[in-house]
């Protein structure tokens, strides 16, 4: 139970009917949640509006509504009526209040960006834990809150749910909490209520433009650059083409890092590393810190991961050596993610299910000389045909051999999909087989490894599903991979899959 006057202490409002000296026991934006002597806020979102159901939330036990539009005030007898200027905007500080501002408690440690926001994540977590801390983590693939994963919905889960994650993390111990902040987290304000200690900003590129997303990639960038404005230290890549205006109008300190010779924090002398089934990197890092580290991912993008982490633990006063151990150690779920089935040749796994993400990776693995680089992808159904021809010309542009295959093909027909892909594969003369079920598609890439080659398996990455048709299927590719394996007499320890 909380006193409603202390739930509104952070925002303005106006009261339009009803009592403000009240309590409520409950705080909820669902109206199919409703409980006796809750606090309703009216959120309007793509599909419904949370004004359509006031009364009806009345109807259920609600005590106190919360709007930001004209209401119908036939039956509300009784109930307080608060009016704000955007209701999501409330929600975040009246959800903060409700948890007892749970952020307070905590290092808030929020990552911005197109790409690397996961890795990073993951990262900032191992090093953080190896050298003691207790740490939470709020991200794409999952949220952890000691030994519990919990599956996550959104990159950046809704206010009140973000402060329940953090109220959770707080009672369970935690000392600091890594979370990635999506450009959609930041443009509804899942995220105000709380000041992060540290934002991040890792790159942008043009992304999540369309409907119910970004109008443009001003918008996308402006949306970028208001953690800057919530947070107390910024640290930003001083290498993208567009940090100056992502940084614009921040109130907080700025750190940058980068390959640029003017970053707070440097990386230089970048090393190639390649080992039998392996690849991975060597670099220095120069300016505010001074030592030599390798990364057990290959290339340039996963040298900024590193190094925005080493930028982030820094502040923790983390030893070298626990920094080193932990980018040995480290291993993110579908991000790059090696799997060792071969000296000859190496096999990963990798979520790029976009033109751009599988040109980025292409391009970072030739720099490797591979015997072959091998493809193996699909696209998802009833989505833009567009990424299905873009992705097949870049990688029959880029790979010497594209294996095209299904991926969550939903409500369309597998082969529908290939040939669609096929027909970007087409513009560039590439070689590719089409073998449209996944395991047997995999089980053709390893079979026919060649020394020296490195295997991509795009697009699924951290999944664990297949949609067909409506139902998710479980589906693994290290499942697949341990099954392939299996069926091939594999006599070693397939738990590291």
């Amino acid at each position: 139970m909380r006193e409603l006057k202390q739930l509104l202490e952070k925002i303005e409002y106006k009261c339009v009917a009803g009592p403000v000296d009240v309590c409520v026991d409950g705080v909820v934006y669902d109206s199919r949640k409703i409980t006796a002597g809750c606090l309703f806020l009216c959120i309007a979102g793509a599909n419904a509006d949370g004004h359509d159901f006031a009364l009806e939330a009345v109807k259920k036990g609600a005590k106190v509504l919360v709007t930001e539009k004209d209401i119908p005030m036939e039956g509300m007898e009784g109930v307080t009526v608060i009016r704000v200027e955007d209701t999501r905007y409330a929600m975040a500080y009246i959800s903060a209040a409700w948890f007892g501002n749970p952020a307070k408690r905590m290092k808030i440690i929020g990552i911005t960006g197109t790409k690397g926001k996961t890795t990073t994540t993951y990262l900032v977590k191992s090093i953080l834990e190896n050298a003691g801390h207790k740490v939470g983590l709020i991200g794409t693939i999952e949220v952890i809150i000691g030994e519990r994963r919990i599956h996550a919905v959104n990159t950046t889960p809704e206010s009140y749910l973000l402060q329940e994650y953090l109220y959770e993390m707080a009672e369970e111990g935690c000392d600091a909490v890594v979370m990635e902040v999506s450009s959609q987290g930041l443009k509804l304000h899942r995220t105000q209520g709380f000041m992060f200690d540290f934002g991040i900003f890792t790159n942008i590129e043009p992304d999540h433009i369309g409907p119910n997303e970004h109008a443009d990639f001003e918008e996308y960038l402006m949306c970028k650059g208001l953690l800057f404005r919530q947070c107390r230290v910024g640290i930003v890549n001083k290498d993208d083409i567009h940090y100056e205006k992502v940084i614009a109008g921040h109130t907080c300190q700025i750190e940058t890092y980068g390959f640029d010779s003017g970053a707070d924090l440097r990386a230089e002398n970048l090393r190639l590393v390649k080992k039998p089934g392996e690849l991975g990197a060597l670099f220095d890092v120069k300016g505010l810190m001074d030592f030599t580290v390798e990364v057990t991912t290959p290339g340039r993008f996963s040298v900024y991961n590193a190094l925005t982490a080493i930028a982030i633990c820094r502040h923790f006063g983390v030893e070298e050596d626990k920094i080193r151990k932990a980018f040995l150690e480290v291993k993110v779920k579908g991000r790059i993610e090696m799997v060792k089935v071969s000296d000859a040749f190496t096999l990963m796994i990798d979520y790029a299910h976009n033109a751009m993400s599988l040109e980025s990776l292409l391009g970072t693995l030739k720099e490797y000389e591979p015997n072959r680089l091998v493809c193996l992808f699909g696209c998802g159904g009833n989505r833009s045909k567009l990424r299905r021809y873009e992705m097949g010309e870049v990688s029959g542009k880029l790979a010497d051999l594209t294996i095209v295959t299904s991926d969550n093909p939903r409500f369309e027909e597998p082969q529908d999909i290939i040939e669609d892909i096929k027909v970007g594969i087409g513009k560039t003369g590439g070689e590719f087989v089409e073998i449209c079920d996944r395991k047997e598609a995999i089980a053709y890439a390893i079979d026919h490894g060649e020394p020296g080659d490195i295997i991509v398996l795009a697009g699924k990455g951290h999944e664990d599903y297949q949609e067909i048709k409506g139902v998710k299927y479980p589906m693994d590719e290290r499942d697949l991979i341990r099954d392939i394996l299996k069926e091939r007499g594999w006599k070693e320890d397939l738990q590291t899959l």
